[in-house]
């Protein structure tokens, strides 16, 4: 049995589309990796309340972000094709369910499968480091918040005041 163009282009156009869905998860896991240090600084950054470099480190997350954005949306369009080619509704379209697919291109087969379980370990490390800067920042704005109050009270404290006996019996004449 010999396959007609007919029959050889989907499985052409899923292999190029399983491809692409590879390529796009290995660069969202590689953009993850490169933000888990990035948060470790953060918090380093954070305790040492050096709010320029704090203010660098957001900069450089916010592009990270964007660029996951990106590769998010590329993904969901794969997903979509994927869909169109399977004759599937896109939503239902799982990434086990894609792995089972896969049975007759093992080497596919296994890079897709590792990919959600590396993405996964690496959101729950990054989730874990930003819950704690959370914490930090939370912290530090209560201790500010502290502070103000400390000031605060101390100014309107009876008796703070700078006066003495004789700023109170002030001869107005002598001005």
């Amino acid at each position: 049995y010999t396959l007609s163009l007919h029959d050889a282009l989907p499985i052409y156009i899923m292999a190029s589309l399983t491809e692409e869905l590879i390529s796009v998860l290995t660069e969202e896991q590689d953009v993850y990796r490169e933000l888990i240090p990035i948060s470790e600084q953060k918090t380093k950054v954070i305790i040492q309340n050096d709010l320029q470099s704090l203010q660098e480190i957001t900069e450089r997350e916010q592009q990270a972000v964007e660029k996951l954005n990106m590769l998010e949306r590329r993904r969901e369009e794969v997903v979509v094709n994927m869909g169109t080619v399977l004759n599937r509704d896109p939503r239902t379209l799982k990434l086990k369910n894609m792995v089972k697919l896969l049975e007759k291109r093992p080497e596919e087969q296994k890079r897709l499968a590792e990919l959600p379980e590396a993405l996964t370990a690496s959101i729950k490390r990054l989730s874990e480091i930003n819950e704690r800067n959370k914490t930090l920042i939370s912290q530090s704005l209560e201790m500010i918040q502290f502070e103000m109050n400390l000031i605060q009270s101390a100014r309107m404290a009876p008796g703070s005041n700078n006066y003495n006996k004789q700023a109170a019996s002030f001869d107005m004449s002598a001005a």
